[in-house]
């Protein structure tokens, strides 16, 4: 099974998942806005992972301009995953988080910044303690323009990295959907919401385990 977690299954060896999405809240624990919307006109979304995302969340929800975020699982295989098969290593996901901003109030770039400063990338399938491809750094991208931008911030940050003596950054950063759908979360894989218990979870538990950790590399956005 350690072996299962440490590496990226094949598609036609993952889990078969379930046709009907699994039961989570309806509104954000802390912000008290709709995890699943309707989102208001203006807003942008992206999908980040930089390993548990409990952590992660409450680091993006405290973040001036966001407006909703939600933990969840992107980038696998098997539709509508529980939270027990994901750690299995057998659905290909990792651990995400939705975050939904008002990009008059917050910038992409400078929720790059937080993303790139708050863990370490160049970790592949694993972040600190925690180890499983569900642990991966990467950044579902919704449009062209934030694409462009983290494949650009991605290059300036390895060069911090490496000052620092650290490795090649294995964060995958992903293109948007061709979906023009308005609304809609246009990252290229389907963001599955995870269980409502994982919702704002270290503010429903706030000595609850959070392993997010820098690396002191500073982002030059």
């Amino acid at each position: 099974m350690f072996g299962l977690k440490t590496q990226m299954i094949a598609p036609t060896s993952a889990l078969a998942g379930r046709s009907e999405a699994i039961p989570t809240e309806d509104t954000h624990f802390v912000l008290h806005t709709p995890l699943k919307g309707p989102y208001p006109a203006g807003m942008e979304t992206v999908v980040l992972a930089m390993g548990c995302f409990w952590g992660v969340e409450r680091k993006l929800w405290q973040q001036d301009g966001v407006y909703v975020t939600a933990a969840g699982y992107i980038g696998g295989y098997t539709p509508n995953p529980t939270y027990k098969e994901v750690c299995t290593g057998q659905t290909g996901h990792t651990e995400g988080v939705l975050v939904v901003y008002d990009p008059k109030t917050i910038t992409f770039q400078q929720l790059l910044k937080v993303f790139w400063e708050s863990h370490d990338p160049t970790q592949g399938y694993r972040q600190g303690n925690d180890i499983g491809t569900q642990y991966r750094s990467a950044i579902f991208a919704s449009t062209d323009a934030q694409f462009d931008a983290a494949v650009a911030s991605k290059a300036e940050f390895q060069n911090a990295l490496t000052a620092l003596g650290k490795g090649a950054i294995s964060t995958e950063i992903e293109p948007p959907s061709s979906s023009e759908a308005a609304g809609q979360i246009n990252t290229n894989a389907p963001f599955y919401f995870a269980e409502g218990y994982h919702q704002g979870y270290l503010a429903k538990n706030p000595e609850g385990y959070c392993g997010l950790k820098g690396t002191g590399a500073v982002c030059a956005i």
